[in-house]
């Protein structure tokens, strides 16, 4: 408990002295506090104050395996060209090669240049669930609502963060954010099959859980 005060102690300092000192504009406080949010997840997960040092090698580094699909899907729905599509395709690029965090990184620096880009919230969101091995963090979660929250109509931070939260368990949140998205894909889509198929499965799984 003591080592959790002293890092939240210390990312609340930190963010007071970066907008005091470091002078940084408004539109940037959002990506800072990302920044220091996907900090104390990793403290969370992986900090063991009382353990020995024990340095992993490096090919234990990294999250999960890069999803070729998922990252597919994600250009389909969403970014392919311009400056947003130039960070993702480098992020992607050190996805590909298993270093999650310096993926991440990348698309803060991408956000730092163009903070109200929800395709780079998305990313930014996938890729901290990768490096996270799957698990949606605090950061993660951020990141995919301040997506949603520039890009309200927008369909891939609604299904992106749909899948996240399906998940890690989350189905009621999940179907909530899934069933509006089917009834507006096109008849026959891919994706509204893909849709109306998770949404099943889930009711399915709700369903079993009932008492």
């Amino acid at each position: 408990m003591t080592g959790w005060i002293i890092a939240a102690a210390l990312a609340m300092v930190t963010l007071a002295a970066i907008m005091a000192v470091g002078r940084i504009p408004r539109s940037a406080w959002e990506i800072t506090a990302a920044a220091l949010l996907l900090g104390l997840a990793g403290y969370a997960w992986q900090g063991r104050p009382g353990l020995a040092g024990a340095p992993r090698q490096m090919e234990e580094k990294g999250g999960a395996a890069f999803d070729e699909k998922l990252a597919e899907q994600r250009r389909g729905m969403a970014e392919r060209y311009g400056k947003a599509g130039q960070w993702l395709m480098l992020s992607d690029g050190l996805g590909r090669q298993g270093k999650t965090e310096e993926a991440a990184n990348v698309l803060i620096s991408g956000l730092r240049e163009t903070p109200d880009d929800p395709n780079l919230w998305l990313g930014f969101g996938n890729a901290l669930v990768a490096h996270a091995g799957g698990v949606l963090s605090p950061a993660a979660d951020f990141a995919y609502r301040r997506a949603m929250a520039i890009d309200p109509e927008g369909p891939a931070p609604r299904y992106f963060y749909g899948l996240a939260l399906a998940r890690a368990g989350q189905l009621k949140e999940a179907r909530a954010l899934w069933a509006p998205l089917a009834a507006s894909a096109p008849e026959g889509s891919d994706i509204r099959k893909e849709l109306e198929g998770n949404i099943a499965r889930i009711d399915a799984m709700l369903g079993s859980q009932s008492p």
